[in-house]
């Protein structure tokens, strides 16, 4: 149970990471809209994702209940990352990692330690799919958060240029997965 402002009882929903369906992308668009609203992504970049990749796809939710939040990855070129809120036309030919595009929970359910289960179950499945990485940019200073999932910096020669739209703090980071 937990205390809202008005002081009464009321019971946690209990949330669950499942794979994300079509019927979820507007809830994903809500809570994306509320986490990143310096780098916001339009619907169609979701639904770009979802279809291309569903398998990387995945939603914190109570059963059918609408998204509270949501992680997104695909297989992609290491050492590069897609511009934000562009949808891009397919996998590339010759992928060498998963690429988790974006983790986001909406404000109501932070702070309860959701994202581990679903970090660790994506680099479960990607250990298990023979992808030797999962490599992200993070943004708006979550470099110390994404250390503590098991990512480390990484700069190469071009990455500064490649993730000027995600802004002046973006870093590309990376977890190995052939030791894990």
């Amino acid at each position: 149970m937990a205390l809202p402002e008005g002081g009464a009882e009321r019971a946690l929903p209990q949330l669950d990471w499942r794979p994300m369906r079509p019927a979820d992308i507007e809830a994903v668009v809500e809570v994306a809209r509320l986490s990143f609203p310096d780098h916001f992504e339009d619907r169609a970049c979701f639904q770009n994702r979802l279809a291309l990749y569903p398998r990387g796809c995945f939603v914190l939710a109570d059963g059918d209940a609408p998204a509270k939040g949501y992680l997104i990855a695909y297989p992609w070129r290491a050492d590069s990352a897609p511009p934000l809120n562009t949808v891009i036309e397919g996998l590339p030919a010759e992928p060498a990692l998963i690429y988790l595009h974006d983790l986001a929970l909406h404000p109501q359910t932070r702070g309860g330690g959701a994202t581990r289960a679903v970090v660790e179950r994506l680099a479960d499945q990607a250990a298990e799919d023979g992808w030797p990485a999962v490599a992200l940019v993070a943004v708006n200073d979550a470099v110390d958060f994404w250390s503590r999932h098991g990512f480390a910096e990484r700069e190469t020669p071009g990455i500064a240029a490649k993730l000027a739209s995600y802004g002046a703090d973006a870093r590309y980071m990376m977890r190995d997965l052939q030791d894990a």
